[in-house]
């Protein structure tokens, strides 16, 4: 199985003197957890909603551009590699993503989330771009208060 079997096709990606915020918000309104960072056509970094600092990170945005806190130095992985080429690159880095390339041009992108996706639907069931999709409108975690019991 190749990269390009598993990866989600295309890449969303915001402009390197973009504010913080906007990231941020893209990010929530794709429904994606990393964005693809570009100086004009050139691919120079990317970011995650960790670098944003998540859901309560809005003190770290603020004032910041995207370049302050992106990642640097894209990893990247042919389409044709196999697909335990792109997880030990992403093993080994201790990163969420890497970006799938062909002829040099970004292609897709292949996420923790999308080898566990792999993992659990087993390699005999084929990759169900509508099974992607549901995964992406899961329910809000809700917050449950606590009684003043032992537990």
């Amino acid at each position: 199985m190749t990269t390009s079997d598993v990866m989600t096709k295309g890449i969303e990606t915001i402009a390197v003197t973009s504010d913080a915020d906007a990231a941020w918000g893209l990010m929530r309104l794709k429904a994606v957890h990393h964005l693809a960072v570009k100086d004009g056509s050139k691919l120079v970094g990317v970011l995650s909603d960790r670098d944003l600092g998540s859901r309560n990170g809005a003190a770290l945005r603020r004032g910041r551009t995207v370049a302050d806190l992106m990642t640097r130095g894209v990893v990247t992985v042919d389409a044709a590699a196999p697909v335990r080429k792109a997880a030990n690159l992403m093993r080994g880095r201790s990163i969420g993503c890497v970006v799938v390339t062909d002829n040099r041009r970004p292609v897709g992108i292949i996420t923790v989330a999308d080898l566990l996706e792999l993992i659990g639907r087993g390699l005999e069931y084929p990759v169900s771009q509508t099974a992607r999709t549901a995964l992406r409108h899961r329910a809000p975690h809700s917050k449950r208060h606590r009684s003043t019991g032992p537990w």
